[in-house]
């Protein structure tokens, strides 16, 4: 079908390109626009197939991964990147850069640079391929499926439920915000959840706060672990204010944003020399460690009406259920609307369960951040 988004796969390994391939060919909505070997293979093979969006390896010879993003960016290219790496496990800096060259997301090959294990990572691969390739779609004007437009594929009785994962439209009402118990008051701390996208949309957003917002903010971005610090990094070359992967112990402090570890829980925690962040590996929530719920559950209690909480892209619905608390309590909570969500589910579900005051595009979202933490109240 001419509309289904066209995956363009860049990897070195022949048994890669064509477990990746299949993945593709198995997936309503998406289609092969066309398969290279390395990079420079790939720059050749773009003006004529014009993919929605490349999935790519790191490692590959001639042309790597970096390299081709280089040359993306001189060429002004703005194809959407996903990287598909081993090297992402041992290389971190490599994947930072990566995405400082403008790739929009990665995920790890399970096991070596040929993962027969790599049906792993399926769901996640083919969300991330239909949620950037849908949105670079929308920006080029062409014609984006809805879900009731995808036809199963060959073999296929029904279209597999992958828009479980991806974030289905929003047909449903939200239901009745629940009871305030008191009024909101000044903000005294913003509280992000955010996953699948998340790497990019954090990139637009911080690059935009204001430079003398005091508030202080927490993140918990579903990231493997190992990742986060050279991630907060990435940030804090491109963010006004400092940047930090959370340490157990660290201060909640004015201009300061505090990035939770992988596969650890962040809690805010007040004492009477002030707040601090909590680590700790207690069971996943929600599917998750760290967990939007668990950050957003202690803000709630230590700051009551006094949060910020924000719901931003991803899969699932992780932070929708105690978004609710902060807005219970008293506290101001965004979340990001449909149409700038790479994976529309997270904040999906919060704006149902009537957990959202406002849905906002990623382009405002720095914007109405600001204001809504400098309002007085």
């Amino acid at each position: 079908m001419a509309d289904e988004v066209s995956v363009l796969i860049v990897d070195d390994s022949a048994l890669m390109r064509n477990l990746i391939g299949r993945m593709i060919e198995d997936t309503p909505g998406l289609v092969i626009a066309e398969k290279a070997m390395n990079g420079l293979f790939a720059l050749q093979k773009i003006p004529r197939v014009n993919p929605d969006v490349i999935v790519l390896d790191l490692e590959m010879p001639e042309m790597n991964g970096i390299e081709f993003l280089k040359e993306r960016q001189k060429q002004g290219i703005k194809i959407p990147v996903v990287i598909l790496s081993s090297i992402a496990r041992r290389g971190t800096e490599i994947t930072m850069e990566a995405l400082s060259l403008g790739a929009s997301d990665f995920i790890q090959k399970p096991s070596g640079s040929e993962s027969e294990d790599i049906h792993v990572v399926k769901d996640t691969l083919v969300s991330m391929l239909l949620g950037y390739g849908r949105s670079y779609r929308r920006s080029q004007g062409k014609k984006v499926l809805s879900p009731s437009e995808y036809q199963p594929k060959a073999g296929q009785t029904h279209v597999p439920d992958i828009f479980a994962h991806l974030g289905a439209p929003s047909t449903v009402a939200p239901a009745k915000p629940p009871a305030q118990i008191r009024k909101p008051g000044k903000t005294e701390i913003i509280a992000i959840g955010i996953s699948t996208g998340g790497p990019d949309a954090l990139r637009q957003v911080f690059s935009k706060l204001d430079g003398d917002l005091k508030t202080p903010i927490v993140v918990v971005q579903h990231m493997p672990p190992g990742f986060t610090s050279e991630f907060a990094k990435s940030l804090d070359r491109i963010c006004p204010l400092d940047v930090k992967e959370a340490q157990d112990g660290d201060a909640v402090q004015s201009g300061r944003i505090l990035i939770a570890q992988g596969n650890k829980h962040l809690e805010v925690e007040k004492k009477a020399t002030g707040a601090l962040v909590r680590l700790s590996d207690a069971p996943q929530v929600s599917g998750h460690r760290p967990s939007a719920d668990v950050l957003f559950a202690s803000v709630a209690m230590a700051y009551t009406n006094h949060a910020l909480g924000v719901i931003m892209t991803g899969m699932g619905r992780d932070g929708a259920q105690q978004l609710g608390t902060i807005y219970k309590e008293g506290g101001m909570t965004l979340g990001q609307d449909e149409a700038s969500a790479v994976v529309y589910g997270m904040p999906r579900v919060a704006h149902e369960l009537g957990h959202v005051m406002e849905q906002v595009p990623l382009d405002k979202m720095a914007q109405r951040i600001c204001e809504v933490a400098k309002a007085v109240r």
